[in-house]
């Protein structure tokens, strides 16, 4: 096993001029690493079987889950059950860097949720 990077990840790119990189990629468990630029957002969905945990790395984020934004900064995290409405948002004037751990992989597991 080698040391794994966003230099030497699978990346990919979503949503709004943001990147994503796949840390761990296996069906019980994923682990990405994403970038958002100032002023983006994802689109609010759900996953039916997926839980989430969210990690800022560095900058603020707005993480609605259930129509209630939880604002975090770097170092601070949330998690995200099966089943809940969530967007997360990137309301600053600065670069967002954060992770997100699927168990079971989230990839495959989304609807997306009006509102």
């Amino acid at each position: 096993m080698d040391p794994v990077s966003t230099a030497n990840a699978p990346h990919y790119t979503w949503g709004q001029q943001c990147d994503g990189w796949h840390l761990l990629q296996g069906f019980d468990l994923s682990v990405i690493e994403e970038r958002m630029p100032p002023g983006t957002a994802e689109v609010r969905h759900r996953h039916v079987r997926a839980r989430q945990f969210f990690y800022v790395l560095e900058g603020e984020a707005v993480l609605e889950v259930e129509g209630v934004a939880h604002r975090l900064g770097a170092r601070q995290g949330l998690q995200v059950p099966p089943g809940a409405a969530h967007q997360m948002r990137n309301e600053s004037d600065g670069e967002l860097r954060f992770i997100v751990v699927s168990s079971p992989k989230s990839h495959g597991d989304r609807e997306t949720v009006d509102g």
